[in-house]
């Protein structure tokens, strides 16, 4: 990054997670950006997660994809653009306007989901168009259908610091919504809010619970009966609220017919819950992917949200359900009908009065009739030829996608794929017959809305680079080009955000919940100072909760309780007795396009791993930092041994993040199971039936070097270094010639030093230059151990004591495995500080090392080593 003198901040919002930071992005002179977190944005007060800080290390033109692509060859815009817009018409002209399909992402800005939703629900004229939200929300989506008659979020941000108990189910928010954890952490320390975190795995966000219930996977909606049932017994039904709902005593008869032992938790765990949810009037529920990715995800919301309808804590200051939602646009996505079930503006597709009005805003020439393809029946219809043109914006299906390998394969089979992404190399575009260059987030000009319904500014900070253009402008070429240019002639994202709220009043006056019509006619300049607001803002409403009035958006005007009869996980066999959970790690995001660019964000974890329980790691005689190979029906992974007690026997636990580019053995994708919730469409992701057994190494290795790294191996795993990249290895071949194995893994002529052991198995060479360190590779039949910190940090450097050996000498200092990202505070310096200066609270290790007094999400893990570590 050029440090020169920056220019003046640039308000935005951070790319990440559902919370929607406010960003305060300075460009420097010379390239590149400082980050801040904005002090006055309602979300998150200046506030920033690791990821958020790191931004500025990602905007680089690294990997960045500049020309549009046709069968890798490089290609003009016109030529790009023409192909795709005869492709399809020639497609939807032989084969009609479903054998094409759209798949987007929760990461689109509102104008670009707007107009791809427009071009191809309104003038292909069908509804193949979904979103990776699919594969977060949509659950969501589905109970508040059923229970509130549209996708609505009831409450505010500001209700969990309000609340007098905050109940966390499915939900790690330390490590998926850091911002939203400090901002509830804050208020349990100011004032004494009750925490209970329910997930069947112990999390970092255990930390500031209360009670921690480790419930039986997948028992969540009976747990939330049970409550019901309770609330029932207690006399607490709020009878004036319960007479503007639908279905109360159906939803009773279900709750009290549901076993406590069907939970798993201990009697005295469930009473405790049930006495602190009762008891507590102001109560928020926030839930998020742990139950949203099941296939009974809509009934577990529905359960949650029974709860909170029968007592009539809804709608009111610090009660009501949440669901924090994991991208940093699903909302917005849903807004705009992004999902292959909706329409625009929370209209319902299957209302002809709804689709007339939409297609006459739009003076559409057809207008899909019928819900279109969800995501996984989507690829289904990709690999049976129903779908014979697919065009894939901003997500990467071939990693993300349940049983990834056949999408892949779905994928590379179609007859014509469209990719726009910012990097031509992903799984996905690798597989595309056109690639088109998509600017990314510093580059892109829209707005976003987060989970509390704020609708936030994201303003262009950089430059487009190359030939890079900005999504909606692609989606409107190419709807041009097929014949509808009137339809698609904005010249700005102004122009789009306007339309799409006048849209919006048209479905205000048939009772929509989201109507922004206060906007219809902004100007270019009144969006560019556009402040972050709530919807909805019209003449008749403005921001704020809902339902607390009892009002609803079912035609009768009511609420709707749902009987939920708990559905138990399909029993496990004895070909796959182990259940695999999945979800994502504190310091990176999706598949890695954008975080894995930053070097500090994978100094954490920096390879795809498996937690597995002690018990179940003896049994399969599984070491710590050995290699598991884990298969499912669907596909296989390998990953690194991780053995803790945070998971239960028989319910492993993998991260989602590793791709072909990364790890391509740790695409945890291939393994899951493609089963999905009947009534949302939403996969579920962590369930799946596995076996797991030793994967036979031969060899393990651990290489550095200042090059790029491009491993050939059984296994292997690569991140970037501050000064170049680090890759653990392994094998189930050993090489007889480990020099000319080395030269060709670094792309390197010269002679290495080198250390070798041939009875023990052990190789150890160093590359040096010029006197510098350009290279390192360490071999051994065992998991490699040495200090990968201090190999990092000698990388390009003249200092070379100890590189060999693979240890600091007696007078360097070795931090060891980083803990705080933030600033950079590794594991031996804070065990040090805890050891030698008798620093045993968090807060004086803040104090005194300023780990964990920022974004927070490492202070779990710091308490931890503290308590494991405490001197006596």
């Amino acid at each position: 990054m050029n440090m020169q003198a920056p220019t003046r901040p640039i308000r935005t919002t951070c790319p990440y997670c559902g919370v929607g930071c406010g960003v305060l992005a300075t460009p420097l002179a010379g390239g590149g950006l400082v980050i801040e977190g904005d002090p006055d944005h309602p979300a998150n007060f200046g506030r920033l997660c690791v990821k958020g800080s790191a931004l500025g290390e990602t905007v680089g033109l690294k990997g960045r994809l500049l020309t549009p692509r046709i069968d890798g060859r490089e290609a003009g815009w016109d030529e790009a653009l023409d192909l795709i817009a005869r492709r399809f018409s020639e497609t939807i002209a032989r084969h009609g306007p479903d054998s094409v399909a759209f798949y987007v992402s929760g990461q689109l800005l509102t104008e670009d989901y707007y107009v791809a939703n427009k071009l191809m629900k309104g003038f292909i004229g069908s509804a193949n168009i979904d979103t990776n939200s699919r594969l977060c929300m949509a659950s969501s989506v589905a109970g508040h259908r059923r229970a509130f008659g549209s996708d609505t979020v009831p409450g505010l941000y500001e209700d969990l610091e309000q609340a007098d108990c905050v109940v966390l189910v499915g939900s790690n928010l330390a490590w998926c919504h850091p911002v939203l954890y400090q901002r509830l952490a804050a208020a349990r320390e100011t004032r004494g809010t009750k925490v209970i975190v329910i997930d069947p795995r112990r999390t970092a966000t255990c930390d500031i619970a209360d009670l921690h219930l480790a419930l039986a996977p997948g028992s969540d909606a009976a747990l939330f009966n049970l409550l019901l049932a309770e609330i029932d017994r207690r006399g607490l039904i709020d009878p004036a609220f319960a007479a503007n709902l639908d279905g109360l005593s159906e939803a009773l008869t279900a709750a009290r017919a549901t076993l406590p032992s069907s939970t798993g938790l201990m009697h005295s765990e469930l009473q405790r819950f049930l006495q602190l949810w009762t008891s507590s009037e102001k109560v928020v529920t926030v839930y998020s992917q742990g139950i949203n990715q099941s296939d009974s995800g809509t009934d577990k919301v529905n359960a949650i949200l029974n709860c909170h309808l029968a007592t009539g804590r809804i709608g009111r200051p610090g009660m009501g359900p949440f669901s924090v939602t994991g991208q940093p646009n699903a909302m917005g996505g849903r807004e705009v009908g992004g999902l292959a079930n909706m329409l625009a503006c929370h209209l319902e597709i299957e209302n002809p009065a709804h689709r007339d009005a939409v297609q006459g805003f739009w003076a559409a020439p057809r207008m899909a009739s019928k819900p279109g393809l969800k995501a996984v029946d989507m690829f289904r219809a990709v690999e049976d030829g129903r779908i014979k043109a697919l065009w894939i914006i901003c997500t990467n299906p071939a990693v993300s996608m349940p049983e990834a390998d056949r999408v892949a394969r779905a994928i590379a089979g179609c007859d014509f794929v469209a990719v726009s992404d910012m990097f031509g190399d992903t799984d996905t575009a690798r597989l595309a017959h056109v690639v088109l260059p998509a600017t990314g987030w510093a580059e892109k000009d829209g707005t976003v809305t987060n989970s509390e319904r704020r609708i936030s500014r994201q303003r262009r900070t950089l430059a487009a680079p190359g030939q890079a253009r900005d999504d909606w402008r692609i989606l409107a070429e190419v709807g041009s080009r097929m014949g509808w240019s009137d339809a698609f002639a904005w010249s700005s994202a102004a122009e789009i955000f306007a339309e799409h709220a006048a849209l919006s009043g048209v479905a205000g006056a048939l009772g929509s919940d989201f109507d922004i019509s206060d906007y219809a006619g902004i100007t270019a300049q009144d969006y560019d100072r556009l402040q972050p607001f709530l919807w909805p803002q019209s003449a008749t409403r403005k921001g704020g909760r809902f339902f607390a009035d009892g009002r609803f958006h079912h035609p009768n005007g009511k609420g709707r309780m749902i009987a939920v009869a708990p559905m138990p996980p399909q029993p496990l066999s004895r070909e796959y007795p182990f259940r695999l959970n999945t979800g994502r790690v504190r310091d990176h995001w999706h598949t890695m396009t954008r975080t894995g660019l930053s070097p500090r964000l994978s100094r954490h974890l920096a390879e795809p791993y498996l937690e597995l329980h002690p018990e179940d790691a003896a049994a399969l005689s599984l070491a710590p930092a050995s290699l598991a190979q884990v298969d499912s029906p669907y596909g296989r992974a390998i990953l690194r041994v991780l053995v803790t007690d945070r998971v239960a026997r028989g319910h492993p636990f993998a991260p989602i993040h590793w791709t072909g580019q990364t790890a391509p053995s740790g695409r945890v994708g291939a393994l899951i199971d493609p089963t999905i919730d009947p009534v949302s469409g939403q996969p579920a992701s962590k369930s799946t039936a596995v076996v797991i057994r030793p994967f036979a190494a031969a060899w393990y290795g651990f290489a550095v070097s200042t090059r790029d790294i491009a491993p050939d191996c059984d296994y292997w795993a690569r991140a970037a270094l501050p000064t170049g990249y680090q890759a653990e290895l392994a094998g189930c071949q050993t090489p007889q010639d480990w020099i000319g194995e080395a030269k060709r893994l670094f792309g390197l002529c010269s002679d290495p030093l080198l250390v070798q052991d041939r009875q023990r198995g052990l190789t150890r060479l160093a590359f040096v230059e010029e006197g510098q360190l350009r290279a390192a590779l360490f071999i051994s039949p065992d998991p490699v151990a040495l200090s990968r910190s201090h190999l990092a940090s000698a990388l390009g450097g003249d200092c070379l004591s100890g590189v060999l050996a693979g240890r600091p000498g007696q007078d360097q200092p070795d931090e060891g495995a980083l803990v705080c990202a933030c600033f950079g505070v590794g594991i031996n310096t804070i065990l040090k500080a805890v050891t030698t200066q008798g620093l045993i609270s968090v807060e004086a290790i803040g104090e005194a090392l300023r780990a964990g007094t920022n974004c927070g999400s490492c202070r779990p893990e710091i308490k931890s080593l503290i308590r494991a570590h405490l001197p006596a």
